[in-house]
């Protein structure tokens, strides 16, 4: 890990937030967040709408469009049920009740939003757990460290309430402990205040928007810098660093540079291949990626990789190349739920336990929860990886209009908002004052429709004459140069 060079990069522009951690250039992880944002982690006060015995739930509405499941293991027990070997839904909530509760996880396809009663607020050291009296230390962190951090929080920490230290913890001061503690306990009374005062439904807490959560829960000493492409976005993690963690400050760049900071690091292909279902490997073998309604199911094929000595220390490397590159495509995806990895047969015990140790070592470098089962004779993989969102391919792709959702295509806003950071960048490279642009039909009408400003965001931004028109034989987010010349040149050619 040590070895391992990471770097974030936040990029904002028109309508859209993009986070990426790269490791030695590689992309690994890539959120975005746009005006739809993910509601982890938003506390509502809502109201029961169906208690259901049979299924030891109940939906509750916060205000969504689809109501929100409430299992009975997430209900906080009032005082006294404890003890009850078997709880019971019915005597936990009632129609009709009002109840704080917190999503665990976003709504996704017909499946309202998950949510518990048991709240916990994250800040950038601590983890505050109101209904809660354990306090516990990141196992990321050396023992050592875990003890010193340990006693400090338990020393601190209020009865009746749990705190967690973070791995962002690691080598904070008693003061920023406490400090932190602090600010969590005030948020914990203003939730408590509009929880009180307010009408369900109704949010009560919001989350971070993505660049500042990304900064609270990830950055750290691990990272060599943090490069952001937007000043109102870089002077506010700034802000927030220099309250928390000043001596992170100074990894944090402005990028100022006119090609796109993505297309610096060359994000956009491995970006394109996390839509795809064959993954080329170094060698020549390749990984396919196939996702069902149960489970994903992700198979290891040594394509056109014919090794060099013999059959078995061929599959050997195939199976080793595919084991980092499962782990980096679960990560840069963001699956979630069952998961079975179909390695090629292995017949030397050895050779297994060496693909499953590399496999074990790549998902050391994964944030999210998962549990894996050990490699089988016949190279099954069984794991289980926590379901938060709807992965990558959720805000990228919709479902084919022309096959019924078989397949997949780029979703209406993906294309425009990645024809939109073309042209930008074209205009910013570019050292002509007028461009006329060709796109795909299409594509022309989502950029063209009743309500958006496409074309003036790009002429105030570069200060530069820009036009657009329909060209049939541009692909769906394809870009054309027509014409670029002096201002006034594109009116003329327009008539």
């Amino acid at each position: 890990m040590a070895d391992v060079v990471r770097e974030m990069l936040v990029s904002h522009d028109l309508d859209e937030t993009r986070v990426a951690v790269v490791e030695d250039r590689g992309l690994v992880e890539y959120y975005i967040e746009r005006a739809k944002r993910s509601v982890v982690g938003n506390a509502y006060l809502g109201r029961v709408r169906d208690v259901l015995p049979g299924m030891q739930a109940a939906f509750v509405d916060i205000g969504l469009e689809k109501n929100a499941f409430l299992y009975v293991d997430e209900v906080v027990a009032p005082e006294g049920l404890e003890d009850v070997p078997r709880r019971d839904i019915a005597s936990l909530v009632k129609p009709g009740q009002q109840l704080l509760v917190q999503v665990v996880k976003d709504p996704m396809g017909t499946k309202g939003a998950r949510v518990t009663t048991d709240i916990t607020l994250p800040g950038r050291f601590l983890v505050l757990m109101p209904f809660s009296e354990f306090v516990g230390v990141s196992k990321k962190l050396p023992d050592e460290e875990r003890d010193r951090l340990h006693d400090i929080v338990t020393r601190f920490t209020p009865e009746g309430v749990g705190v967690i230290a973070r791995t962002a913890s690691a080598g904070a001061s008693e003061r920023d402990l406490t400090s932190d503690l602090e600010f969590l306990q005030r948020l914990w009374r203003r939730v408590q205040h509009q929880a009180r005062e307010g009408l369900a439904p109704e949010v009560v807490y919001t989350e971070m928007d993505l660049a500042l959560r990304f900064v609270r829960d990830v950055f750290s000493e691990d990272f060599r810098r943090l490069v952001i492409d937007d000043r109102g976005t870089y002077d506010k993690v700034v802000s927030f660093l220099k309250k928390t963690s000043p001596q992170l400050v100074k990894r944090v760049h402005l990028y100022r540079e006119r090609i796109s900071l993505f297309d610096a690091y060359n994000l956009q292909p491995q970006i394109d291949s996390a839509t795809q279902r064959v993954v080329p490997l170094p060698s020549g073998g390749y990984i396919a990626i196939d996702p069902t309604e149960a489970l994903t199911a992700i198979d290891v094929n040594t394509g056109r990789y014919v090794g060099k000595k013999d059959l078995e220390d061929t599959i050997l490397r195939t199976n080793l190349e595919a084991a980092e590159e499962v782990v980096r495509q679960l990560r840069l995806r963001d699956i979630g739920g069952i998961i079975v990895i179909d390695f090629i047969d292995m017949e030397d015990q050895f050779h297994r336990m060496e693909v499953f140790r590399s496999f074990q070592r790549a998902l050391e470098r994964d944030r999210t929860k998962t549990r894996v089962m050990e490699i089988s004779k016949l190279g099954l993989v069984e794991m289980t990886r926590k379901n938060v969102t709807d992965g990558l391919s959720g805000v990228l792709m919709e479902p084919c209009p022309a096959c019924g959702g078989e397949g997949r295509v780029l979703s209406a806003a993906t294309r425009r908002l990645t024809v939109e950071r073309k042209m930008k960048a074209i205009l910013a490279a570019g050292r002509s004052a007028a461009y006329l642009l060709g796109v795909n039909p299409e594509t022309y009408e989502l950029l063209t429709a009743p309500g958006t400003n496409t074309i003036a965001a790009l002429r105030q931004a570069t200060g530069k004459q820009v036009a657009i028109v329909p060209e049939a034989s541009c692909d769906a987010v394809e870009v054309r140069v027509l014409i670029e010349g002096r201002a006034g040149l594109i009116q003329r050619a327009m008539q």
